[in-house]
């Protein structure tokens, strides 16, 4: 029987076990040139026992932020910056994944350079707000992506995992979940185009593959994992019945052989099992446990063979040794939910946290 704590082999390298850290927003990249800081680095190399760290959302360019404090990967400045941070995990034995994450209609004008507004598929606000440095400020209707954007956008993508490569990384981890951009253009009530990235299945999927294919020619598929949140409805995000969409998202790119596909998970775990069944390749799960933080019973998960791997979120932020102490039966710190923004996430793991 497969165990959580057996080697598997992810992006050619050799991990040391199937315990991965979930990406957590973090927003500690002060300064001007969203550049990484050596606090983080330590964050990281404290964590470097998992098998593989997957990092908080980078923006791939300067309209991709969203939230205060977020670190990019496109100027030189960040690519230097993130190389310490990939040299304290390496030194420590981990591997890491960097997230790339382009928030789209998530974020805000004053958290942009002068000029600039959030994007997105359609010109669809969210409801809600987002925390800025002036405090919490209602969503603005985002500016549509023309199409020359949307292949700018690609564009800048691929050149993010580039730099990602350059800087380290054992590999980069595409977002399309939780509501940012690529999930914007897979669900319904954000992409309203009637263009070719817009309007029936293969148009809705056609920004995620495209994003994909370009991030996989740049670095290689053994490189590149993607993120979905199927019916997630973080981020004002409606998808009513997610099968269809998904299911033709996973068809077309099964074959570009990723190193992995992460799933964070609704409440449907029949949803579960069948793009289980349909991904060929290696499947992360980052289990719903709402209203529990996910704990020890989770590791079950690769032994019944539901996943392949299985993500921890808000426990590895209390336990920054979390894989000893999950093999150990325990004790588990206790996380802090006063150190994450916001109201209901539904249990899910990857959202902002303040602290930790």
């Amino acid at each position: 029987m497969t165990t959580a704590f057996d080697p598997i082999v992810l992006g050619g390298k050799r991990l040391t076990s199937r315990v991965v850290m979930a990406p957590m927003t973090r927003s500690r990249a002060f300064g001007p040139g969203a550049e990484p800081t050596e606090l983080m680095a330590t964050y990281y190399a404290q964590r470097a026992s998992a098998g593989l760290l997957v990092t908080e959302g980078i923006q791939p360019s300067p309209v991709g932020q969203g939230y205060p404090d977020t670190p990019g990967l496109h100027t030189p400045g960040q690519v230097q910056a993130w190389r310490t941070v990939t040299d304290a995990v390496h030194r420590e034995g981990g591997a890491i994944f960097a997230q790339l994450m382009h928030t789209g209609r998530i974020g805000h004008p004053s958290l942009l350079p002068e000029g600039l507004v959030p994007v997105a598929p359609s010109p669809v606000a969210a409801k809600g707000q987002v925390y800025t440095h002036q405090g919490p400020k209602e969503f603005v209707t985002p500016q549509e992506l023309t199409e020359a954007e949307i292949r700018q956008t690609v564009a800048d993508f691929a050149d993010a995992a580039r730099n990602a490569i350059e800087a380290g990384f054992d590999g980069v981890e595409l977002h399309g979940a939780n509501g940012y951009l690529i999930h914007q253009f897979l669900a319904p009530n954000t992409n309203r185009r009637t263009d070719a990235w817009g309007g029936d299945t293969e148009g809705r999927i056609r920004f995620a593959v495209e994003v994909v294919t370009a991030v996989t020619e740049a670095i290689g598929g053994h490189r590149v994992g993607l993120r979905i949140s199927p019916g997630n409805v973080y981020n004002d995000i409606a998808e009513d019945d997610p099968t269809e969409v998904y299911a033709a998202l996973l068809d077309r790119l099964a074959p570009l052989d990723l190193a992995y596909l992460h799933l964070m998970e609704g409440p449907d775990r029949s949803l579960t099992a069948r793009l289980r069944t349909a991904w060929p390749g290696t499947f992360v799960l980052n289990p719903f446990t709402y209203p529990d933080t996910t704990g020890p019973d989770a590791l079950k998960l690769v032994e019944d063979g539901s996943a392949d791997m299985v993500a921890y979120g808000a426990l590895f932020l209390a336990n920054p040794d979390l894989p000893a102490r999950l093999a150990a039966g325990g004790p588990f710190n206790t996380p802090d939910q006063a150190t994450f923004y916001g109201g209901d996430h539904r249990g899910y793991t990857d959202y902002p946290a303040l602290t930790g």
